[in-house]
């Protein structure tokens, strides 16, 4: 996550805090926040840049959506989904469905991504015991990867730095390597090195055996372990055709690509890549409530129900309140063409970001779609060489851009612990001009970046 380097004016005078995250350095206070902005309590305003990690993504403080969880809490917070229904709930539902691909119109709301991914291995499970496939048990997920911090979802995210402490008390699922068909130097096309990767998991499958196999988890467009990394084009229908060709589910995680930042409302959209599973969250509510969800067909979920129900769940699965934010988002991502901008202004970003990449060459990928972009940071394009740890670029950059008042994102793309990059990704309102400022933000940053680490730059 950001962290500064020096602390920032207003924590000298501040009480010392009784919270602890991943380091005892302070933020400043926020203050308040309104459309890609955000204030500190001591006056400063900061771009969020990268929508948090990927959440606002229809801006902060939206009125309609404000004033919808208003009315809702004028009528009640909380409904056990064992005990009653609730109308915002399956409004939700309803209008979700129609947004995803065809067939995919079984709902399960939960209240973050974690908990969405870890609820489709579950469904996956539960299926394959009921229509009797009980020794499927292997989720094959990428490395590096990134689905969630509970054990369950973490036992499919392919990243050392965030796993490896807790090995031991989860069981570690099989990988392939994620395809970083970009860094490969042979005689291949791309589209010859995205069949090679697709195989990688058919390769996998026969390994561990294809009868003890129950689903792969890929993220349509990475997420923060891959900054943003897109696949060639022909990886998705090979995907696709390996799993129906073993029986074995594909489960799309949707976290941070879903819900319309990508230009499309799923990621997978962009190439009609159909799953069988999908995991939603963080956009769908877009930071104004705990929300997230798992999608599915009705021929996985009724085997589930027919068998005693889907033995799952959370306290807040399903809450009113934060299903009546999720509708007043969906419902402003409609009014206000959120999508298609995200597609308009995603295609802007890219040629500024490939732009900046011309002028500081140690920017050896720019990647992604619509507003979810990344940038791969080498010490050499030529070899593709990294950019030594002990040198923290990535922090670096995020601490020069932070104290320039724009967020960004980053973090290590290889397992989480070598590979530097930075991740742009606005909230879905952005404008042309509000882009202008946040590549500028970004090329001074690099700027100075360069100056201190020695790395090169045109001119």
């Amino acid at each position: 996550m950001l962290k500064s380097q020096t602390p920032a004016p207003d924590t000298e005078t501040r009480p010392p805090s009784h919270l602890f995250y991943l380091s005892s350095l302070r933020r400043p206070l926020v203050d308040r926040a309104e459309g890609i902005y955000i204030w500190t309590q001591d006056g400063r305003r900061f771009i969020d840049g990268s929508s948090g990690p990927m959440v606002a993504n229809i801006g902060h403080s939206n009125r309609n959506v404000l004033d919808a969880m208003k009315r809702q809490m004028d009528r009640a917070t909380f409904a056990y989904r064992l005990h009653f229904e609730n109308e915002p709930a399956e409004e939700l539902a309803r209008l979700l469905a129609t947004k995803l691909p065809e067939g995919m119109d079984r709902i399960f709301f939960v209240s973050g991504g974690s908990e969405a991914t870890e609820s489709c291995i579950k469904l996956a499970r539960q299926w394959a015991v009921a229509t009797g496939q009980p020794k499927r048990w292997k989720v094959i997920t990428r490395f590096p990867s990134y689905h969630g911090g509970t054990l369950g979802s973490l036992s499919v995210t392919g990243d050392d730095a965030l796993a490896e402490t807790f090995a031991p008390m989860m069981q570690v699922m099989p990988t392939v390597p994620a395809p970083a068909a970009w860094r490969d130097r042979d005689n291949l096309s791309l589209e010859q090195r995205g069949i090679r990767y697709a195989d990688m998991l058919e390769e996998k499958i026969l390994a561990e055996g294809p009868e003890s196999v129950l689903a792969f988890i890929m993220e349509p467009v990475g997420g923060a372990a891959t900054a943003a990394l897109v696949a060639p084009d022909s990886y998705y229908p090979r995907i696709r055709e390996i799993c129906d060709r073993y029986g074995i589910l594909l489960i799309h995680d949707e976290v941070m690509s879903g819900a319309g930042r990508t230009g499309k409302f799923l990621g997978g959209d962009h190439w009609n890549c159909k799953p069988d599973i999908v995991a939603l969250s963080k956009g769908l509510g877009s930071g104004y409530a705990p929300l997230g969800a798992l999608a599915a067909p009705m021929r996985l979920v009724q085997p589930v129900l027919a068998s005693g129900g889907f033995q799952h769940g959370h306290t807040y699965a399903g809450n009113p309140l934060a299903c009546a934010a999720g509708l007043a988002v969906l419902g402003e991502m409609d009014r206000l063409g959120m999508i298609a901008n995200a597609a308009d202004m995603g295609d802007l970003l890219m040629g500024e970001l490939k732009g900046l990449a011309k002028r500081f060459p140690f920017i050896a990928d720019v990647r992604g779609k619509g507003l979810l972009l990344g940038a791969e940071m080498v010490a050499d394009p030529d070899t593709l060489r990294l950019i030594a740890p002990e040198k923290k670029a990535t922090q670096r950059l995020l601490d020069l851009a932070y104290e320039r008042g724009l967020i960004i994102y980053g973090r290590k793309v290889k397992g989480g612990v070598d590979g530097d990059n930075f991740m742009v990704a606005p909230p879905m309102i952005v404008t042309r001009e509000q882009i202008g400022e946040i590549v500028a933000i970004i090329g001074d940053s690099l700027q100075v970046l360069a100056g201190e680490l020695d790395l090169p730059v045109e001119g």
